[in-house]
């Protein structure tokens, strides 16, 4: 029966709420919330009234059967000046447009095509890497996957701006950490920090705009996801404007390739610290390609490299918080939440759910190998959102991480740094830090 009375959670500090306790360590203190006070949790971060789902039926409720009364979060929000009125941020029928406008860019054909992309520039990548050397394998994935983003969704345009966008980017993540530490100071304050995020900014608005521009005056078609953007039409024939055009293609780029090198930065660390199971990856892989590179028919065949993603994404995956705010009063596992309040919800943690997942804690891929997918409750695992807004670009990503792994294993084993550590860092995304630094074997 609904109830007006609000969750169990913690009280917080009078003016900030929980804020300083997200920011000491985010994820502890989530895991901390979930264990005291269970399934719905309700806390203030500054003033603003958050309930944390962890049940897959309620989180199917907001991210599926209810979807419509939730739009994307106060918090995402603050990323607009990177992705302006992108997918990733936008909302109703501006979102609904723009979702059909860019899926056929990420149909299964069109992926498919991508493929020999992607296995190309990863024998590249290989082909600089020196056996014994230690080298953060964080900063190569980066690197490799916006290399693969950058040729599919410009051609050959951007090939020679990467290193340019990488430390923009980096740029970017560091101030953005910065500026929610300080509790979301205003961008437009002039302090160091903010004329660094503005600048890291308009450096990649530079490097896109001056790619789209030339594009279009010269109408080349290379074969892109740009070019078939520049071409698209709506069902009442409008195209995308100047405005749309920079902020879908920014947020592609940066979706595009973050994500993906993430799930491979984190799958060779546990890799590294598992050496029996990258073994047993290699001999798979070794005894499905032989001496060749992989390609997509192989990948029915790769079983294990197939549970290592999995397992994978489910200890970290990449965009490990959703958040939604509601547009109307509603009921969530039997409390009224408020117009206006937020529900966040957590892969990280409902990952690691006991009554889902034995042993949660550890990286065990053969869990998956007898049909567990199939028997979890539907939002029990769901490393790319589920719904009407799951990712766009998942099939692309699947198949990235499908083909890479298998490339990269076959000549390399990974072997952890001595006396390295790395901390997860939860930012916009899950990230690494300082980097995911390894010891390289030529196979």
């Amino acid at each position: 029966m609904p109830t007006s009375t609000l969750p169990p959670g913690p009280k917080g500090h009078f003016l900030l709420g929980v804020l300083p306790e997200i920011r000491r360590d985010e994820l502890d203190y989530l895991k901390f919330l979930v264990r005291e006070y269970g399934d719905v949790v309700f806390l203030r971060v500054v003033n603003h009234p958050v309930f944390i789902l962890s049940h897959p039926r309620d989180i199917e409720e907001v991210l599926l059967t209810n979807y419509s009364n939730f739009v994307k979060s106060v918090f995402l929000r603050e990323s607009q000046a990177l992705f302006g009125d992108g997918l990733l941020t936008a909302d109703g029928k501006a979102w609904v447009r723009q979702r059909r406008l860019l899926q056929p860019s990420f149909h299964h054909e069109r992926v498919a095509a991508y493929s020999r992309i992607m296995v190309d520039h990863a024998e590249r990548l290989l082909g600089a890497w020196q056996d014994g050397e230690t080298r953060d394998v964080f900063d190569d994935m980066i690197r490799l996957t916006m290399e693969i983003i950058a040729q599919v969704l410009f051609g050959n345009d951007l090939a020679s701006e990467t290193a340019q966008a990488s430390a923009a980017l980096r740029v970017f993540f560091e101030q953005f950490d910065e500026r929610f530490g300080l509790y979301l100071l205003p961008e437009w304050l002039p302090t160091p920090g903010n004329i660094r995020y503005r600048r890291a900014i308009r450096r990649l608005d530079d490097l896109l705009e001056r790619v789209i521009r030339a594009r279009r005056s010269n109408g080349h078609d290379s074969g892109d996801i740009l070019s078939m953007l520049l071409r698209v039409q709506d069902e009442d024939g409008s195209r995308l404007s100047e405005r749309q055009l920079r902020d879908e293609m920014m947020t592609l780029f940066f979706t595009g390739h973050e994500t993906t090198a993430l799930a491979l930065a984190w799958t060779w660390h546990l890799l590294s610290h598992h050496p029996e199971v990258q073994e047993r990856v290699y001999k798979e892989v070794r005894g499905v390609l032989g001496e060749r590179a992989p390609t997509l028919e192989d990948l029915p065949q790769l079983r294990l490299v197939d549970a290592v993603i999995k397992e994978s994404l489910r200890l970290y995956p990449p965009a490990y918080g959703i958040v939604r705010q509601a547009v109307k009063d509603c009921q969530i596992g039997g409390y009224t939440v408020p117009a206006g309040a937020s529900l966040a919800i957590f892969p990280w943690s409902v990952h690691r759910d006991p009554r889902y997942f034995e042993r949660p804690e550890e990286f065990v891929p053969d869990r998956w190998a007898d049909g567990l997918a199939k028997r979890l409750p539907r939002c029990a695992y769901f490393p790319f959102s589920v719904g009407p807004r799951v990712c766009i670009g998942n099939t692309f990503a699947l198949t990235e991480l499908a083909l890479l792994v298998p490339a990269i294993v076959r000549r390399f084993q990974f072997r952890p740094a001595p006396g390295y550590r790395v901390h997860v860092n939860p930012s916009l995304t899950l990230r690494p830090r300082p980097g995911v630094r390894l010891v390289l074997k030529k196979r």
